[in-house]
């Protein structure tokens, strides 16, 4: 979110009401969460799509009761997902319209997945993480987060599905913001699906890529590379990047991959990638720069999500600086840190083999 359309006052000029609001709309954030996961679960924009629906006619739809189906939708349209242009009559608004599964910028398998107890329970448990700095996830489910996913087939669909969502945007951003002209092969490690690099290969005809990541991480990956015309000319490779990177690229990219994994399994990553990369090749991180102090004009996102990493995967953002380290600890030099244009979060961190 750019700082023009922020929620609330910047803290410097907020009223003692304004403070109050602020802090009142943090607390009840969790409610309102749920609230819109329900209506994805529940396939509500898919039911209302272009037109207008009633609390009744969708409380049959989705067998619940009609007094209780009206409170959500109001509650939703409270929130700017819906619009009551008549008295008991509900329309989706443009936020409202990427909930529908059947969209071409939806984000309902996004929305399902970040409101999945999967992703939630371990909040709960965020004071432990906060005293021993380890993920509270593994405690709760008995299992790190990804050998969860591995073991739910639906839900490791669900969490491919929202991650191909969430980077949908940068896909579109990413292939005119990178010289991508100066190498033959790119491989996207830990790519799923492979959104990021059918964008990349779409805009760049005379590109060759590989897809690597976990056999689960694969699934959708087939049928949405040939959906872009590009499956010809991509390789799927499975694997774990815990053990080894794929040879035969000259460019080795890594999106929302290092914020994942703590110092020590990023460094990892970084050399088995160092080990394939040619002496003239490249690395192109993508990935969310926090800046050195917390700037008040932001919306604070990052440092949410940075929280989550720490619950649920044992991960953190991080600093220019921190990324420069990881990247010298693994035989590759920072030569650049390009943000791209808003309002994605995203920089593009270029190293080289050293």
């Amino acid at each position: 979110m750019s700082p023009e359309n922020r929620s609330f006052p910047s803290p410097e000029s907020q009223s003692p009401d304004q403070a109050r609001g602020v802090l009142t709309r943090i607390a009840y954030g969790a409610m309102a969460a749920q609230a819109v996961g329900a209506a994805a679960r529940f396939r509500i924009a898919d039911l209302i799509g272009d037109g207008e629906r009633t609390a009744d006619e969708l409380a049959a739809d989705c067998v619940v009761r009609s007094e209780a189906m009206g409170r959500l939708l109001r509650a939703l349209a409270g929130l700017g997902l819906l619009a009551e242009n008549t008295p008991g009559r509900f329309a989706l608004t443009p936020a409202g319209a990427l909930l529908r599964s059947d969209g071409p910028e939806s984000l309902h398998s996004f929305i399902r997945m970040f409101t999945d107890p999967a992703m939630l329970r371990a909040w709960e448990h965020l004071d432990d993480s906060l005293r021993t700095g380890e993920p509270a996830f593994d405690a709760v489910f008995g299992k790190d987060f990804f050998g969860y996913l591995a073991e739910d087939p639906e839900l490791s669909a669900e969490f491919n599905a929202a991650m191909g969502q969430a980077t949908r945007d940068t896909a579109a951003l990413v292939p005119g913001a990178f010289d991508f002209g100066r190498f033959t092969t790119v491989a996207d490690i830990g790519g799923g699906d492979g959104t990021l690099l059918a964008a990349i290969l779409t805009a760049h005809p005379s590109l060759h890529g590989i897809v690597f990541d976990l056999r689960e991480g694969l699934a959708q990956a087939p049928d949405n590379l040939a959906r872009h015309g590009v499956e010809g000319r991509t390789s799927l490779v499975s694997g774990d990047f815990f053990t080894t990177a794929p040879e035969g690229a000259d460019l080795y990219l890594l999106k929302s991959v290092i914020h994942d994994w703590n110092d020590e399994q990023c460094t990892d990553i970084l050399r088995h990638c160092r080990r394939a990369v040619p002496d003239h090749g490249g690395l192109l991180i993508i990935e969310p720069v926090l800046p050195p102090v917390v700037d008040p004009a932001a919306d604070g996102l990052a440092y949410i999500v940075d929280l989550n990493m720490l619950v649920n995967v044992g991960g953190r953002e991080r600093t220019r600086d921190d990324f420069e380290r990881l990247c010298r600890g693994a035989g590759f030099a920072l030569r650049s840190v390009t943000p791209l244009p808003g309002p994605s979060r995203f920089s593009l961190i270029e190293a080289e083999p050293v």
